[in-house]
């Protein structure tokens, strides 16, 4: 049984196995469609995070409409205790638990510490529908930083998740979709247009062109003969072809890059997000306070009443939780993750906004990244003939070629009658031979016009780019030029990063470095280097690390990239044409592959940072206002409730304004 591209690519859709279908596991009532739409684990699984603190909602809601109408005289003594009790356990039991394992850790003053024990003093004084609202509020701070994050994810999630990982291999004297790490050295792969190479091998067809710019960062696809070393994570651009496996997955060159990655990764600290710092200070401090507000007065107050001022510093204690901070800050991330995500920006958790804002220097790659990776045709330099009929010849040769190059040449529109051309053959390495009208055609390197004798200008040696050279009869007839494109918004990206305040900017290239020079200067970077292999660009950044004054963000596509992606401050990954592992080890995915996006990014990141901060002053002006009324006795719990309610509020509408901002 054989299969087309299109077979493999609906199999690989609907998560078919070849070896399911050959031995008939696979059968129709397996993907049997009945019409509904049912909901997927991981849907159970969030819906199932909302449980408690809608449970808890509900029963404290019912028990504040007992307490308020006195039609329910059921609703008295150890009911009403067991009721409120059972309303708190669902939202307070899981920070009861984390704050008794900080404990054990020797982390006493954490956030869950003090709201532990200020929810159980609310219980202790009686107050316990003020338990249960305190805890239910920083419960629903928690659900909204989590929501934050995993929105993220599982947007990145669905990017990797249409990307092909699987190896067509030969055995029983067929082939079948496996696992890349399950094949062995030795055994025989085919590899179908527009498929990555999943394993380094040797080619077994006769020729094949491949586009290894996610290994190397070169932008020209190479063609490789029978014989030569093909590398896993290269792109098959042209024709079925089949490889011998020379290295496991394991050793292979991907395997090598990610390993790469993993070292750089262990020298990256993440941020942590504000409450955590917050806690450690601001906890002890008020734990203090009201140790302190419960036994001072007893030097200084001839009429001390112990159980009075423990009252008052419970009350202390419920006023002073941070419930409003819990709410806040992660509302003004979300409003920033949402923000940059519908301008087709994704931040893989809320402290690379942070860490954005932090940054004055930009690495980049080229190819990929201000490059669009797709070749066109920059000058045309003919000798003998005019332009027109120059270009009559090389597309009657490019015509019998299915390189990248080659479809670059013909896309030049020529008028008039089509060249007839007779006994193309390619020269491996090198280009074509043939004959167009009746006249002997070389066209290809110039390599190819030195093994046939062919003098070659001097001025072609400092030609920047790609060039394919054409002789005819033996005489030297002209040039083409063939570079990859800047993308539409290259300029104005470089521009922009500029007036965000970027001090430095960079690029570090695998292409060769008299191009990326010269992509350099045409976008007036400060600084360029090409020629780069993966832990060559790693040390570079690693370099600038050093400086404490610097932070650096770096942005590249390809698999080469992962390692200084991790490596860097924040690393910024091209989402939609970039490699798998660049993607995964990025910390800020550009959707849309506009490099014009990364100064939105750095803006985003500095308007959610502003609002956050706005936030945590609200919060810390109202919440001291409070505390003081307080401690002075002018204040109920209920009344410290109502007041992180309306500053949660004002939090949530100023967190909006982040929806809003044009960008």
């Amino acid at each position: 049984m054989h299969w087309t591209s299109l077979d493999i690519a609906y199999m690989k859709k609907k998560k078919i196995n070849l070896r399911d279908i050959k031995t008939g596991e696979h059968s129709g009532e397996h993907t049997h469609d009945d019409g509904h739409n049912h909901s997927s684990p991981e849907e159970a699984s969030k819906f199932k995070a909302y449980i408690p603190a809608i449970f808890s909602f509900v029963l404290l809601i019912a028990g504040i409409a007992f307490d308020y109408f006195d039609t329910f005289p059921f609703f008295k003594d150890w009911i009403r205790i067991v009721w409120y009790v059972v309303a708190y356990i669902p939202v307070g039991l899981p920070v009861i638990k984390e704050g008794w394992a900080s404990i054990k850790r020797g982390d006493f003053f954490t956030e869950f510490f003090l709201m532990s024990i200020a929810t159980l003093g609310a219980f202790a004084i009686g107050e316990y529908p003020e338990g249960v609202a305190v805890m239910l509020f920083y419960a629903v701070g928690e659900l909204f930083q989590a929501a934050a994050v995993r929105s993220s994810k599982d947007s990145i999630k669905a990017l990797l998740d249409v990307r092909p990982n699987e190896a067509l291999v030969h055995r029983d004297g067929d082939f079948f979709l496996v696992n890349p790490e399950t094949v062995k050295i030795g055994e025989k792969i085919q590899v179908r247009v527009g498929e990555k190479i999943p394993l380094d091998g040797k080619l077994l067809s006769e020729k094949a062109s491949v586009n290894t710019a996610a290994i190397t960062g070169e932008s020209k696809p190479d063609t490789i003969a029978k014989g030569d070393k093909v590398f896993a994570g290269s792109i098959n651009l042209d024709g079925v072809i089949e490889i011998e496996t020379t290295k496991e997955f394991k050793d292979s060159s991907i395997a090598r890059i990610l390993d790469l990655v993993q070292n750089a990764t262990t020298r990256k600290s993440k941020t942590e997000l504000f409450i955590r710092k917050f806690a450690r200070i601001y906890t002890p401090i008020v734990v203090f306070l009201a140790i302190g507000l419960t036994f001072l007065p007893y030097f200084f107050i001839d009429d001390y009443v112990f159980r009075d001022w423990l009252y008052r510093a419970l009350i202390f204690l419920v006023i002073s939780c941070p419930c409003a901070l819990v709410i806040s800050i992660p509302l003004g991330y979300f409003g920033g993750l949402g923000a940059a995500s519908r301008n087709g920006i994704l931040f893989k958790g809320a402290s690379f906004l942070d860490a954005m804002t932090k940054v004055n220097t930009v690495v980049m790659d080229k190819t990929g990244t201000v490059t669009k990776g797709i070749f066109k045709i920059k000058e045309i330099n003919s000798i003998i003939f005019g332009e027109k009929e120059f270009m009559k010849y090389l597309m009657a040769m490019e015509e019998q070629s299915t390189h990248p190059i080659a479809k670059a040449i013909l896309e030049y529109k020529a008028d008039g009658m089509d060249y007839a051309t007779t006994g193309v053959s390619e020269v491996a390495g090198k280009g074509l031979k043939g004959t167009v009208n009746g006249k002997t055609v070389f066209v290809g390197n110039k390599a190819l016009m030195t093994t046939n004798n062919i003098g070659v200008p001097s001025e072609t040696d400092t030609i920047v780019g790609s060039i394919v050279m054409v002789a005819i009869d033996g005489k030297f007839a002209g040039y083409v030029t063939i570079a990859d494109e800047l993308k539409e918004d290259a300029h104005q990206a470089i521009e922009q990063i500029r007036d965000s305040g970027i001090s430095k900017i960079i690029m570090l290239s695998g292409d060769k470095d008299s191009i990326t020079q010269q992509v350099s200067n045409e976008m007036n970077i400060d600084w360029a280097k090409g020629g780069m292999l993966p832990e060559d660009k790693l040390n570079e950044v690693e370099q600038l690390k050093k400086r404490s004054d610097i932070k650096v963000a770096f942005i590249g596509d390809g698999i080469n990239d992962a390692p200084v992606l991790a490596a860097s401050d924040v690393g910024i990954a091209m989402g939609g044409l970039g490699s798998d592992v660049a993607i995964e080890t990025a910390d800020v995915i550009i959707q849309t592959d506009q490099p014009s996006k990364i100064a939105r990014a750095i803006q985003i990141g500095r308007s959610t940072r502003r609002i956050v901060w706005q936030n945590i002053g609200l919060a810390f002006g109202v919440k001291a206002i409070v505390l003081i009324l307080g401690a002075g006795g002018l204040a109920t719990m209920w009344e410290a409730v109502f007041a992180d309610v309306g500053v949660a509020l004002l939090a949530i509408v100023n967190a909006v304004r982040l929806q809003r901002m044009k960008w």
